[in-house]
């Protein structure tokens, strides 16, 4: 199979201007957000991705009408005739994405029930969906599992209630904010993920009619409504692949403008970018990263929730320390299994090695359960063109990155998973002068 790789030509510094567009951590979500809405909503900023088109395709067989707007990146959705969709046809999507769950509770709104089938997603860790169906059910849904997947019930209006996150996950809580909104009565959701997409999200579900506060303590509290109107949004910009073709400006050497970036929610990563060595300059329009010659400099990082430096920037920074003078630490504390994706850096010439111990302060969940979840990168190493597998969204950037910085012509599996989440990413690795091909079939 051919048809899933791509060839890079490694050792050339990229340059030039790229365009971020929407969020993937916030588009599929406003999407759904459309299934609560009386009238017809207009989103903008839409990348071109697989998992805006898996729910895209949800949404369709849910009888949503979806069509594209009057400038490109814009979607119409009109939900006015949300029907029950066929079991066989929601399964198909399984797999594919882990969005289906987060149409429970507008569907429970909606029509009464729900099915999700099994999930998808990458595997960089544990991400159990069974607090979604414990929140579902504080609200009152009623859950029937069975062998094809689960069966949801709501008798009556939802009610609303006060939920106690153990840790503040941005899936969980778009799950309450997306059914607590329609829901009687009040929902208080304390230790809440704040990050900026879950802002956006409250943003474009006030523009509906909704009522929801945030308190500086990570207290959401939504009052319910009886009744939502269509919005008119623009999604922030992505600042996670914002935040990789940063890296990949500073492991080759170069330097790209990424158009459409944002400076405020990437606040974290730039001071860091800065410590390493990396240079930018910020701009109405957008952010320009590069390398500014000499070496880099070997720092300590650890991950965290928002406002911390963001777990999906660490996989394309953690190629750039390979360049690094020194000893970086890094101390991954949000999903056990992402530095997994390192034995390929080893395999290309990197020196990294991992460690089941706490390499930092912040709060850890792993610390006394066995995972590997800390590294020591020592550089700077010479990379070499090496056969690599994806493993997951961040991870496959990474070694496309990698694939880049190295010497030699590396041959980059599974690569169309990278499509999950970057636009049109061999187009603009074209654009900032990266030799890359698809392999011609034999």
């Amino acid at each position: 199979m051919t048809d899933d790789v791509l060839l890079v030509h490694g050792g050339t510094p990229i340059s030039g201007e790229i365009r971020v567009r929407g969020a993937k951590n916030l588009v599929p979500k406003a999407m759904v957000a459309a299934l609560l809405g009386s009238a017809p909503s207009r989103l903008r900023n839409v990348p071109d991705i697989r998992d805006v088109r898996v729910v895209r395709g949800l949404l369709q067989l849910h009888g949503v009408t979806v069509h594209s707007g009057e400038e490109p990146g814009e979607l119409v959705m009109d939900p006015s005739r949300v029907e029950r969709a066929n079991v066989t046809d929601i399964d198909a999507h399984a797999g594919s994405s882990r969005i289906p769950i987060l149409l429970c509770g507008p569907l429970l709104h909606r029509l009464g029930h729900a099915f999700i089938p099994g999930l998808g997603g990458c595997d960089i860790g544990g991400r159990p969906v069974d607090f979604h169906f414990d929140v579902l059910r504080k609200f009152g849904a009623t859950i029937d599992k069975r062998e094809d997947g689960q069966y949801l019930t709501a008798p009556q209006r939802l009610r609303g209630c006060k939920i106690q996150l153990p840790y503040p996950s941005v899936g969980s809580t778009e799950q309450v904010l997306l059914t607590a909104v329609l829901a009687e009565g009040v929902t208080e959701l304390s230790n809440a993920a704040v990050e900026p997409e879950i802002e956006d999200l409250i943003c474009v579900l006030q523009k509906m009619g909704a009522i929801i506060s945030v308190d500086t303590d990570r207290t959401i509290r939504v009052t319910g409504v009886d009744r939502l109107n269509g919005y008119t949004h623009r999604a922030l910009p992505d600042r996670l692949e914002a935040a990789s073709w940063a890296s990949a400006a500073l492991a080759t050497g170069g330097s790209v403008y990424v158009r459409g970036a944002s400076q405020r929610e990437m606040m974290t990563f730039l001071n860091t970018f800065r410590k390493v060595g990396g240079e930018f300059e910020v701009d109405e329009d957008g952010i320009r990263f590069w390398h500014p010659g000499g070496p880099l400099k070997a720092i300590a990082l650890e991950t965290d929730v928002h406002p911390g430096f963001q777990t999906d920037w660490q996989q394309p920074l953690v190629v750039a320390l390979t360049q690094a003078s020194g000893l970086s630490i890094v101390h991954e504390t949000v999903y056990e299994s992402r530095l997994g994706f390192t034995s390929a850096l080893n395999q290309m010439g990197g020196h990294i090695q991992l460690y089941r111990e706490c390499l930092g302060g912040t709060p850890c969940r792993f610390g006394q359960r066995n995972f590997l979840h800390s590294a020591v990168v020592s550089g700077p190493t010479k990379l070499e063109a090496a056969d690599l597998v994806i493993p997951d969204l961040r991870g496959g950037f990474s070694y496309l990155i990698a694939a880049l910085a190295a010497q030699g012509t590396s041959r980059v599996h599974g690569i169309d998973l990278i499509n999950r989440g970057y636009e049109n990413f061999e187009e603009k690795l074209v654009s900032l002068g990266a030799r890359v091909e698809r392999p011609s079939a034999s």
